[in-house]
C-alpha cells in the first residue's frame, strides 16, 4: 500500500524553539558559557544529530565537552517541557494523517530521535497518538541516522513497499537528503527555525494537505 511518512517529531508539532531552549538550559547545567541565539541555532540545524551538533560546536571553540552527557541533559529538559503541555499538531497534520488512513495508506513516523522524545511528544498531544501510526522508528532502528537513507529503507522493507509508492514529509535539509536518497517523493515542511533553509528543488509547504501529498506521490510514480 502507499505510505505517508512523516520524517521527524517537528513535522508533527513544531518543537524547534523548545529544543533550542532545552539546549541552552543544558549548557547552564553543565557549566558551559554557551547560549545559542535563534539566528545561530538556525545555522546549526543544517546538520542532523544533537550530540554531534554539540561536539562540533565544542571543537569550533577549542573546548573539551562531554557531548553525550550534555545532550542527555538537554533531552531530559526537552521531554519535561513536552509533558508540561502546550504543544499542538502543525497545520494540516491531523487531517492528513486521518485522510491517509481513510484512503488505505499506511502512515509512519520515520525519525532517528530517541523513543523517549517520541513518547513525550505523543503524550503531550490531544489529537494524535501512537495508534495513528502503522510504524514508528527511533534512534535504535538503524546504525546510521539521517541524512543516511537507511531508516527509510528499513521502513519500506517493513511495509513491503517500493520507494515510488510513498511520500515523505521532512522539516530539515538532512531529512530531505535521507528521503530523496532512498528514492522517495519528498515534501519539505520546514519548522520555525528551518524555514530559511535551502531545500533545493523539493516542494516547500506551510501546511499539509493530503490531496497535495497524494499528487506528489502520483507525480513521482
Amino acid at each position: 500500500m502507499p505510505a505517508l511518512l512523516l520524517g521527524s517529531i517537528s513535522t508533527i508539532a513544531d518543537t524547534s524553539e523548545l529544543q533550542r531552549s532545552a539546549f541552552n538550559q543544558a549548557f547552564v547545567k553543565h557549566g558551559l558559557d554557551w547560549e545559542w541565539s535563534q539566528e545561530e541555532y538556525r545555522g546549526l540545524l543544517t546538520g542532523n544529530g544533537g550530540a554531534d551538533r554539540i561536539a562540533a560546536y565544542a571543537r569550533q571553540r577549542g573546548e573539551q565537552v562531554d557531548a553525550a552527557a550534555v545532550h542527555q541533559t538537554k533531552s531530559e529538559i526537552f521531554q519535561r517541557s513536552l509533558a508540561d503541555g502546550g504543544v499542538t499538531t502543525r497545520p494540516g497534520v491531523r487531517e492528513s494523517v486521518a485522510a491517509a488512513r481513510d484512503t488505505g495508506w499506511a502512515v509512519g513516523l520515520v525519525t532517528t530521535t530517541s523513543r523517549a522524545n517520541i513518547d513525550a511528544l505523543l503524550a503531550g498531544l490531544d489529537d494524535l497518538g501512537e495508534a495513528d501510526f502503522d510504524i514508528i522508528t527511533d534512534v535504535t532502528t538503524v546504525d546510521s541516522p539521517k541524512p543516511s537513507p537507511d531508516v527509510y529503507a528499513a521502513v519500506l522493507d517493513e511495509l513491503g513497499e517500493d520507494a515510488d509508492g510513498s511520500v515523505a514529509v521532512e522539516d530539515n535539509v538532512g531529512g530531505v537528503e535521507a528521503a530523496t536518497a532512498a528514492g522517495l517523493a519528498c515534501v519539505a515542511f520546514p519548522n520555525e527555525n528551518t524555514e530559511d533553509h535551502d531545500f533545493g528543488d523539493v516542494e516547500v509547504v506551510a501546511s499539509l494537505d493530503f490531496a497535495e501529498l497524494r499528487a506528489a506521490h502520483e507525480e513521482a510514480r
